[in-house]
């Protein structure tokens, strides 16, 4: 088995989960280059808020280190907020949660999301 495909068995296991919970969830994926970030519906079916460094305000700079993954989490917990979303589950995508994983979900809470 690849890398990724146990990524992404380890991702199917986790979203199961979380709609079995019933809570929205903040799903993260990253490139080499670039940090996503959205807000969806508990069954995946409705995005309800998203950020990346492909936004505007974030492209400038370096988009692939821990500082613009930081920039993320806090513009994607303000517009969870807008959204009148505040508490969510993390769902990591399989990655492992260090670096800028750990950088966005850690500036999301700090921006006021619960999870």
């Amino acid at each position: 088995m690849s890398a990724n495909n146990e990524r992404l068995r380890r991702a199917r296991k986790v979203r199961m989960k979380i709609r079995e919970l019933g809570v929205n969830r903040l799903c993260v994926h990253r490139t080499p280059r670039h940090m996503y970030a959205q807000i969806t519906t508990a069954d995946g079916s409705k995005v309800l808020a998203a950020a990346s460094t492909l936004d505007k305000d974030l492209r400038q700079g370096a988009t692939g280190n821990v500082d613009a993954a930081k920039k993320v989490g806090q513009l994607i917990a303000e517009r969870a907020k807008a959204a009148g979303v505040e508490k969510v589950a993390f769902d990591r995508s399989g990655y492992r949660y260090h670096g800028r994983v750990q950088a966005l979900a850690d500036a999301a809470r700090e921006a006021g999301l619960q999870f």
